[in-house]
């Protein structure tokens, strides 16, 4: 085996086994949140704040990290995020409170973001381009993986040694991919070497998405509200000092003038937001109104992801020959359907209907997902091609925050600082429905953004 050989095996390795935790995480711990509220004592709005603070955490590090991997670093920043990821995971295995777990998950954010935004990267710079298209093809297959087997793998566990036995899996995963990155991924990538980096844009972007996303899931108080305005000026105040700074960390030009990137990047938006929370809300009504254990309620939410896992690649190959908006803007309409029917669950809803409803939301997701890129993919010049992938992986995850931002408002009107117990099951179900009918009405938006975007390559 050559040394190129060697090193574009170990590459592909490690950026798929980290690009599979990532969602695994997210996906499994979704359904221990029952286990993890008997075991810490959270309530309502907390678990709302487990899947919410990872996330944040994500958010506010992937685009300062990306920029300052492109400065100093690629394989130096991958390698810091396993070890921060794998420490944040290490440590949740002996969290002793809710407090402690929630910065936990914080700490697993931060270092998410600096292997994510840097993994695609490095399979960029190794792979040869004729190979590329294989290797990244592999690389997404995992992140569906991850999302597919999540639910499953995270119940069984829970079910057999208990939630915290998830988090010790992932600490043997990153041991494994930090072992293999510091053996065998040889070599360094930095293209923007000599570049200033702009670390008061970078505070900036930080704060203002943190208080943006903490004002939203207490929007209800006056102090939150103040706070979430503040967040969105914070934005702007970031957006213009990027347009003038000759180094920005994001390059927000994109969005002048392109209209087919503008509305794709908005649809993407919408779409995470109205979707993301569908598996926090489904696993906490299967295992609480439905009183399923852990290992069946995450069998029957594996419907979804493999669905997208199963699609998502045609979808794409369809976009080749028909216009991407036409087939987003049809996958977003079949999730719109799909949303629409989960504001009518109630106990009395059967399995089966739960089951092919979740299946009709995974194909409106694959049928989304694919053209959608390509069509953000297609709108910009080559050279532009890394910005506009991490404007996409930014838009997936401040769409994610907002939706379960939006599920934790609707927990805190309807149940508020309680736990969730047979007493408000009630309440719970009202609060779901209503959380419901408010990603109806989201999608509905983005469909029209999808539609309205243009036509890419005219």
């Amino acid at each position: 085996m050559s040394r190129d050989d060697a090193l574009q095996k170990s590459a592909l390795f490690v950026t798929t086994v980290t690009a599979f935790m990532a969602p695994f995480m997210v996906s499994s711990v979704n359904v221990a949140l029952p286990a993890i509220q008997d075991d810490l004592g959270a309530d309502a709005v907390l678990l709302g704040w487990i899947a919410t603070s990872y996330l944040l955490a994500t958010a506010i590090i992937l685009v300062p990290a990306g920029k300052f991997a492109d400065i100093y670093g690629r394989k130096k920043v991958f390698i810091s995020g396993v070890i921060i990821y794998t420490a944040g995971s290490a440590a949740s295995v002996l969290v002793p409170d809710v407090a402690w777990f929630l910065a936990m998950r914080g700490v697993q954010g931060i270092g998410a973001a600096m292997f994510i935004t840097t993994g695609m990267a490095i399979l960029t710079s190794v792979f040869p381009r004729e190979k590329r298209g294989r290797g990244i093809g592999i690389l997404v297959t995992s992140v569906y993986v991850g999302l597919a087997t999540g639910p499953f793998v995270g119940g069984f566990l829970t079910g057999l040694l208990g939630w915290r036995s998830i988090f010790v899996l992932m600490v043997l995963l990153g041991l494994i991919s930090l072992a293999i990155a510091v053996r065998f991924l040889k070599g360094e990538w930095a293209e923007a070497r000599g570049e200033k980096f702009d670390i008061q844009g970078a505070v900036i972007y930080a704060v203002a998405i943190f208080l943006l996303v903490y004002g939203a899931t207490r929007i209800l108080d006056r102090e939150a509200a103040i706070l979430f305005f503040a967040g969105c000026l914070g934005l702007v105040l970031f957006y213009r000092r990027q347009k003038k700074t000759p180094y920005p960390v994001f390059e927000v030009g994109l969005f002048q003038g392109n209209r087919t990137f503008l509305f794709s990047s908005l649809a993407a938006l919408i779409h995470y937001a109205a979707t993301f929370a569908v598996t926090f809300q489904i696993s906490l009504y299967l295992q609480y109104l439905k009183g399923m254990e852990p290992q069946s309620a995450g069998t029957i939410l594996m419907i979804q992801p493999v669905m997208m896992a199963l699609f998502s690649a045609q979808a794409g190959k369809l976009s080749d020959t028909v216009q991407p908006r036409v087939l987003a803007s049809a996958g977003m309409s079949l999730t719109a359907l799909g949303l629409a029917f989960f504001v009518f669950l109630g106990e009395s809803t059967e399995l089966w209907l739960i089951a092919s409803n979740l299946a009709l939301l995974g194909f409106g997701f694959a049928l989304f997902s694919s053209p959608n890129m390509s069509a953000i993919m297609g709108s910009v010049e080559r050279r532009q091609y890394g910005i506009a992938s991490g404007t996409v992986a930014t838009m997936r995850l401040l769409g994610q925050m907002f939706s379960m931002a939006i599920a934790t408002v609707f927990l805190a009107i309807f149940i508020g600082r309680q736990e969730i117990r047979v007493e408000n099951y009630p309440l719970f179900q009202t609060s779901m429905q209503a959380c419901f009918m408010f990603f109806v009405l989201l999608c509905v938006v983005g469909i029209g953004f999808s539609l309205f975007r243009g036509d890419v390559g005219k």
